[in-house]
């Protein structure tokens, strides 16, 4: 049973993005760089913020970057909300009895004000905040609090904490709501990824040991173009109750997606690929269609083939190289459908799609 959890605060609980970019964007200003978007700084940001800076500054005192960075936070009236969901997670976990912390990379003043402003403090027994590298206090925290290992979850949306719960020896959450896109965070593969904390919830709610072994599978697959580019490969697979999709399977721990991606395409099809590029997340909860029940995180990827000549595995039927018309005329599984609902856009003739990202 899951007795205690450990909170990442900015991303996980709350969305802190617009204040932090502001700040961020200080520093760039100070130091003669280009500001970011909002997008650009989720793809360049990583923890501990100390790489982050010396990636983008190198040689400059971190001290010193502080000395921009906090005034700038401490001024910025961009708003901070809650996370989706994050408020009746909390709520449900303390009827429930769990005793919560927060462990943090944010600076102590930013996080103990939004805590104060959101009515979050009472939540939690302690907030560790200021926090420069989690998985060097992580299993520090855990001893001063008597925390068991096997009853303990490290819950956050970057792979840093992934990497500090493995640090502890605990289970890793991680939701995908906040600093890291999907396709990154899965990098570090974590234990349990969830859209969000409602979806944790579901899992915790009954408190069986049966329920936690049944976490989301973390997979990927790709929509894969020919090297002429005018058509892409669909396979037939009685996994997914005969109907047309795209090949992919599961990351294996300690596998990257990108790394799953390109084993599993080889290994059922025969095809080696290029320019891969992530298109979207779909979180598919007991798919009708899967062969048994399941719930899946289908990490989504357009990719080039090398080459045409497919070898199928013993996981699926047929083959066919189709154009765009025919794959949508095809009788597909439904996240393969709302795959190339997110690739294709109307082109400049009525009714003719048009790959938006091959």
């Amino acid at each position: 049973m899951i007795r205690n959890i450990l909170f990442d605060w900015s991303g996980t609980l709350v969305d802190d993005l617009p204040p932090v970019v502001e700040a961020t964007n200080a520093v760039l200003v100070r130091y003669g760089l280009e500001t970011m978007t909002r997008e650009m700084f989720r793809r360049e940001f990583s923890l501990p913020f100390t790489e982050f800076y010396e990636r983008i500054l190198p040689g400059v005192d971190l001290e010193e970057l502080e000395l921009v960075f906090r005034p700038a936070m401490a001024a910025s009236t961009a708003s901070v909300s809650m996370i989706p969901g994050a408020r009746e997670f909390l709520e449900r976990s303390r009827r429930a009895g769990r005793r919560m912390f927060v462990l943090s990379s944010a600076p102590p003043d930013a996080v103990r004000s939004q805590a104060e402003l959101l009515g979050l403090t009472s939540y939690f027994e302690t907030i560790y905040a200021g926090i420069r590298d989690k998985t060097r206090r992580i299993s520090a925290i855990m001893e001063e609090h008597g925390l068991a290992t096997a009853e303990t979850i490290m819950v956050g949306d970057m792979r840093h904490d992934v990497h500090a719960a493995k640090a502890a020896g605990i289970r890793s959450v991680a939701v995908l709501t906040g600093y890291e896109f999907p396709e990154v965070i899965a990098q570090s593969v974590p234990d349990i990824t969830v859209a969000d904390l409602s979806h944790l919830e579901a899992m915790l709610d009954a408190g069986r040991a049966e329920h936690l072994n049944a976490w989301p599978l973390a997979t990927v697959g790709a929509l894969i173009r020919d090297p002429s580019g005018t058509k892409v490969l669909m396979i037939r697979t009685h996994k997914w109750s005969g109907k047309w999709g795209i090949p992919g399977g599961k990351i294996q721990r300690g596998e990257t997606a990108e790394a799953a991606l390109h084993r599993e395409i080889l290994e059922e099809t025969a095809l080696t690929v290029r320019e891969v590029e992530f298109v979207l997340m779909q979180d598919c909860v007991e798919p009708a269609e899967f062969e048994r029940s399941a719930h899946f995180l289908l990490l989504n990827y357009t990719a080039h083939a090398t080459g045409t000549d497919v070898t199928l595995n013993d996981e699926a039927e047929e083959w066919r190289w189709v154009s765009p018309d025919e794959a949508s005329a095809m009788d597909l599984n439904i996240p393969t459908r709302r795959l190339l609902e997110a690739v294709w856009r109307p082109g400049p003739e009525a009714g003719n799609p048009v790959p938006a990202l091959l």
